[in-house]
């Protein structure tokens, strides 16, 4: 079953397929994206890298967690599931 990573500290000169191309050396990469802000379309400095199997996703932590890309120290990790947020602004 595929495992999805949380990368964050990436470089805002990297891009998804850079991403999925790093990661690719720790195994099968199902998918990878980096955030981006909706309003300028700059990345926020963090991504998702989603791994075919737990050992490959363990492999991805172990060779890239605290280690550079793109002049940038990655912090990687398993991701957690997004959290309910309240509404936010007051829409009447």
């Amino acid at each position: 079953m595929a495992k999805k990573l949380y990368v964050g500290g990436i470089s805002y000169n990297t891009t998804d397929q850079g991403l999925s191309d790093a990661f690719a050396k720790a195994g099968a990469v199902v998918s990878a994206a980096i955030i981006t802000d909706k309003m300028t379309g700059r990345s926020k400095g963090f991504g998702f890298v989603e791994m075919s199997s737990d050992a490959e996703a363990d492999a991805a932590i172990e060779m890239y967690n605290g280690k550079d890309l793109d002049g940038r120290n990655l912090t990687v990790n398993e991701a957690r599931p997004k959290e309910e947020r309240p509404a936010r602004g007051n829409f009447r």
